[in-house]
C-alpha cells in the first residue's frame, strides 16, 4: 500500500498513520449547505440585558454575529484538515429563551466539500463571543448543545436531525 492509501477507509489517515488532507480535486462542484446550533445558558436577568443591549461590554449580539461570520470564514485556519472553501452565504441568528440564547448558523457554498465544520465553527465563535460579553455579569454561564442540524449537497446526500 502506498503512503497515499488509507487503511480501513480512514480518509484522513495514510497507511503509515500520519494525518493528511484528503484529495477533493476530482469531486463534483455542487451547492452545499449546513445548519448548526448551539446555546449559551445564563440567568434570566442576563438574557434581558443581552436582548436590551445593556451589558457592561456593550451590545453582544451584533458582535457575536460578526464573530460567527469570521469563525466560518477562518475554519481552515483553526481545524487543520479542513479545506478552504469559497463561502457564498453565512447567516447567524439568535433566539431568545428564558434562560438561554440559541444561536443558529447557516452556511452555503458551491464547492467540492461540505460546510458542516464552517457552520459548527461559526456557532462556536458566536457562543464564545456571547460568553465573553456576559462574563462580567455571569461568570457561570454555560455553552452547550453545539451540533449540526442539517446538511445538503454532495455525494452523501441530504440529512437532518429531528427537532
Amino acid at each position: 500500500m502506498s503512503t497515499d492509501e488509507q487503511p480501513q477507509n480512514l480518509t484522513h489517515v495514510r497507511a503509515d498513520g500520519s494525518a493528511h488532507m484528503v484529495d477533493v480535486t476530482e469531486k463534483n462542484i455542487t451547492t452545499r449547505t449546513a445548519i448548526a446550533e448551539g446555546f449559551v445558558r445564563t440567568r434570566a436577568d442576563v438574557i434581558e440585558k443581552i436582548f436590551d443591549a445593556n451589558l457592561p461590554k456593550g451590545d453582544a449580539l451584533p458582535v457575536a454575529r460578526v464573530a460567527g461570520i469570521m469563525g466560518a470564514k477562518r475554519t481552515p485556519e483553526i481545524i487543520p484538515l479542513c479545506h478552504p472553501l469559497p463561502l457564498g452565504k453565512i447567516t447567524v441568528d439568535f433566539e431568545r429563551g428564558e434562560d438561554f440564547v440559541r444561536i443558529e448558523v447557516s452556511v452555503k457554498t458551491r464547492g467540492v466539500t461540505g460546510v458542516e465544520m464552517e457552520a459548527l465553527t461559526a456557532v462556536s465563535s458566536a457562543a464564545l463571543t456571547v460568553f465573553d460579553m456576559i462574563k462580567a455579569v455571569d461568570k457561570y454561564a454555560v455553552i452547550e448543545g453545539i451540533r449540526v442540524l442539517e446538511k445538503s449537497g454532495g455525494k452523501s446526500g441530504d440529512w437532518s436531525v429531528e427537532r
